[in-house]
């Protein structure tokens, strides 16, 4: 026991009395201590390098917690009550060798109806953080995100007076707080007029399209998505056998006419094109409103990083010209803040919202009414705008530096960009495929996205990638970009 805490190794990342507090649990939890004393608050503190004191507060709060007892000039040792569970044996023992066994146990394969992981979907790497040039959208740069203030909300919403307002939850509904700014803060600064029960709140964009398509589709029911685009949004709906129409985009969104007459939904993300950045105009909005009137479909608008856009006066959203409720708007906190959040929010029609609300009850319920709250105050104490503006300026240092970057050392590339877009949509020299690229880039701490995902066809373009910057350290950008068009010249050559 002794070798093993002396072996134990403390970090920077948590406070040293989390790390001793969640090793001892752990041991516990494995009796390493049985019937014996644990290490004395000083024998402990010597062996980890750690003060006295910082054992002892450990030693006290699971003594506070139940897992320890203290006993006068003897210490501390483990809860009897939890040696007790300890000792149960396990009941269910093997009566038959493990072959018998085996043939007895269900086949999953051939009961599952629909399997989720044979859907393609973007290669998103779980140790990005671990490259030093992370050119990956849907993240952020961790050091820029508001922890003190996000801290002193979190510290206003579990103080004793406020945590009776939420800790019980909102059972069928949300936190009229947080649906308050939303409506006040971001809504209207999109152009959005909504009443409260026009708007839900959901776990992120995806989770709102999930309810929506779990509710919407159908197998004669037809979704039109943009090509390329969000996959995802295609795996939901033909999750729900509904078949997913293609639709063309052009340096104005995506077409209108022919291609949408035969649907009963249209997905679009106008703001910001999804991957190719273009920005849907005026002139199309309008046109594509006109015919959801004249055709009789929805549109459904995802809005998904319009509030950290840093051009001086972006277009409104869609939703803003709708004024025959024929727009279902989408749109998160998590490009603005952080993917870890998972705050998003839905604007429809009440009567829509109302069946969603019951369908999320089944679902989960609601999203975590501590998360709302503390939002909500994030929101109304102005730290939301701060940063917000705060990041603005940020993404578009980011993006120039990135334009320059592109022009210099990827000139060979097609290049499509959006000013106030976190991503570059690049097209590689003929005969370099995105994977080819992506894995050469990764063997020098270079990681970007493959683009094959998000064309809808299968025999699709092999050669597109996806740049996002918001992740990346600034002062890394050109540096990345110099090696990685280092790398596009060498395939190109070979």
């Amino acid at each position: 026991m002794v070798d093993f805490l002396i072996n134990m190794e403390l970090h920077q990342n948590s406070t040293y009395q989390q790390q001793i507090r969640e090793k001892l649990v752990e041991l516990i939890e494995q009796d390493a201590f049985g019937t014996k004393a644990l290490p004395s608050g000083r024998k402990m503190a010597q062996l980890l390098k750690v003060s006295r004191n910082t054992v002892v507060l450990v030693y006290e709060s699971l003594v506070d917690e139940g897992y320890l007892v203290a006993r006068k000039r003897s210490g501390f040792f483990v809860h009897p009550d939890l040696l007790m569970v300890q000792r149960i044996p396990n009941s269910v023992q093997p009566s038959t060798p493990d072959t018998a066994r085996t043939n007895r146990q269900p086949n999953w394969s051939t009961r599952l109806q629909k399997q989720p992981s044979q859907l393609s979907s973007l290669n998103k790497d779980e140790n990005w953080l671990k490259y030093p040039y992370p050119f990956i959208y849907g993240h952020i740069d961790v050091n820029e995100f508001p922890l003190y203030q996000w801290r002193e909300c979190s510290r206003i919403a579990e103080s004793k007076g406020k945590l009776h307002e939420w800790v019980e939850g909102f059972i069928d509904i949300d936190d009229p707080q947080l649906v308050s700014q939303i409506r006040q803060q971001i809504l209207s600064k999109r152009g959005i007029s909504a009443k409260p029960e026009e708007i839900l709140i959901t776990l992120g964009t995806q989770n709102s399209l999930f309810l929506l398509t779990s509710l919407l589709a159908g197998k004669d029911i037809t979704f039109g998505v943009e090509n390329p685009g969000y996959a995802n949004l295609r795996h939901v709906i033909s999750l729900c056998d509904s078949p997913v129409s293609p639709l063309e985009v052009d340096n104005e969104g995506v077409q209108i006419g022919e291609q949408l007459s035969h649907c009963d939904y249209v997905c679009v993300t106008p703001s910001h094109q999804y991957p190719t950045t273009v920005t849907m105009t005026i002139e199309r909005r309008k046109a594509l409103l006109e015919q959801a009137c004249k055709d009789d479909f929805i549109v459904i608008e995802d809005d998904y990083e319009s509030e950290v856009n840093f051009i001086a006066e972006p277009l409104p959203a869609l939703k803003s010209f709708d004024q025959d409720g024929r727009v279902v708007y989408v749109g998160s906190l998590s490009k603005s803040l952080t993917p870890g959040i998972r705050i998003g929010y839905l604007v429809a029609d009440s009567s829509l919202v109302a069946e969603l609300r019951q369908l999320r009850i089944l679902h989960y319920r609601h999203p975590p009414s501590n998360n709302q709250r503390i939002a909500a105050l994030f929101i109304s104490q102005g730290y939301y705008d701060s940063h917000v503006r705060r990041m603005r300026r940020t993404y578009e240092k980011k993006w120039l530096q990135m334009q320059q970057g592109i022009e210099q050392h990827l000139s060979d590339c097609e290049v499509h960009s959006t000013a106030g877009s976190f991503c570059f949509w690049i097209g590689l020299p003929a005969g370099i495929t995105s994977h080819q690229l992506r894995k050469e880039a990764a063997q020098e701490g270079i990681l970007i996205e493959s683009g094959d995902t998000l064309f809808m066809q299968k025999d699709g373009p092999k050669n597109y990638i996806r740049l996002g910057f918001s992740a990346i350290n600034i002062d890394k950008i050109l540096e990345g970009l110099a090696i990685l068009g280092g790398l596009v010249k060498q395939l190109k050559k070979s």
